[in-house]
């Protein structure tokens, strides 16, 4: 099969588009996916809206930063592990190196965090997000009982604001599907294969990994040195948090604040410096790592924490989307996905409300720059990129 989706690409290829959307893709993780369907369903056409609407939905029910294992998804499916490192590294890089700088003692990006063009780069990502929000709406509700499913997983996302909140409405809306929707009529389209190079073994063998470390790290780290506690840590962070964003917040603050590796000020201000940069969120661990007052710190530190807070995140994805490309050709996993993708449209549109509308849109100004930037991706096709930038633009003159 040779379609513009499932046609292999080049390492190189994967990671300068990840590059792009690692250094422009403000608003966090709810915008990241919107940035990614502009990017990967839109413009390149890697995957179909379909497709990428059941990588979604598959990455809201594995634990780790949802928007980030998108990313390695599609870098797996375009080039292969190579792609999926590369997806992974050039999307993290950007912000992971800005934190670490700071780190360093570089505090301009904390008091710049409400200065006018980051406003202007979170009202972009209100655009972004309501432009993704409508193209998947057409997509994936094209009738009244998916649409109703749609906007009852909004209200469920909204009156459950967590993450156990949003698992729930994947499973409501699995069940709804399964009850009231019909098969896809276009399953077997060419545009909604997944070519995988991910064999059953390799993911079984990846899932096997993720739960024996998840297991022995803690074990090893009883005395071991400070290597192992540090892997141990933000490993377990990035395993047992679903939602990924500022759900981890917690949990890191148990690992390195309570057990003095990092005062609380030094926390909230490398907090502070990472709602100025792009990326996952989850980048903050490259900034703790750098900012530990016990061996490691400095660099290793930073590297050893990124690595271990996003390797649950790579080892669940390998492991689930072989068996989640067999289920999703089955005709009834075909409804029960349908009724998923439809919760995923109002996950994504409670999510839109709150953060991404109400943290973007504080002005009239603000409200300008979001109603720019989405007519300028939906009707004139402009890329994200440049979207981002001149909403930053414009930010920093006029607000």
């Amino acid at each position: 099969m040779t379609t513009d989706q499932t046609k292999s690409g080049s390492i190189k290829e994967v990671f300068f588009v990840f590059l792009g959307l690692g250094l422009t893709s403000f608003g966090g993780p709810v915008a990241h996916i919107g940035y990614f369907r502009e990017a990967f369903v839109v413009r390149h056409r890697w995957i179909g809206d379909r497709a990428y609407a059941d990588l979604v939905a598959l990455c809201q029910f594995l634990p780790g930063p949802a928007s980030s294992q998108v990313g390695m998804a599609i870098g797996l499916i375009r080039a292969g592990y190579g792609g999926m490192l590369a997806a992974w590294l050039a999307f993290t890089l950007p912000s992971a190196l800005f934190l670490v700088a700071f780190a360093y003692g570089i505090g301009a990006l904390e008091s710049v965090a409400d200065v006018g063009w980051i406003a202007g780069l979170k009202a972009a990502a209100v655009g972004v997000v309501a432009h993704a929000i409508f193209g998947m709406a057409r997509s994936l509700t094209p009738d009244k009982e998916s649409a109703t499913i749609a906007v009852l997983g909004m209200i469920g996302a909204m009156l459950i604001p967590s993450a156990a909140g949003q698992v729930l409405v994947i499973v409501f809306g699995a069940l709804m599907g399964l009850a009231w929707l019909q098969p896809r009529v276009d399953a077997t389209a060419e545009d909604e294969v997944l070519t995988l190079a991910v064999g059953r073994r390799t993911a079984i063998a990846c899932f096997a990994t993720f739960f024996i470390l998840l297991m022995v790290l803690p074990i090893l780290a009883v005395g071991g040195d400070g290597l192992i506690r540090l892997v141990d840590s933000f490993y377990r962070a990035g395993a047992l948090v679903f939602g990924g964003g500022h759900v981890v917040l917690p949990l890191l603050q148990a690992e390195v604040v309570d057990t003095g590796w990092v005062d609380r000020d030094t926390f909230l201000a490398g907090y502070g410096a990472a709602q100025a940069v792009p990326g996952p969120l989850f980048t903050f661990a490259a900034y703790l790592g750098a900012s530990m007052q016990v061996s490691p710190s400095g660099l290793t530190g930073a590297l050893v924490a990124l690595i271990a807070i996003f390797l649950p995140s790579a080892l669940l994805v390998v492991g689930g989307l072989p068996f989640w490309n067999v289920l999703r050709s089955a005709p009834r996993a075909q409804r029960a996905i349908a009724g998923v993708n439809a919760a995923v449209v109002g996950l994504l549109a409670a999510a839109f409300y709150d953060p991404v509308f109400t943290q973007g849109v504080s002005s009239p100004v603000t409200m300008a720059i979001a109603a720019g930037s989405f007519v300028a991706l939906a009707a004139w096709a402009i890329p994200a990129w440049a979207v981002v930038v001149a909403a930053g633009l414009l930010g920093f003159i006029a607000l």
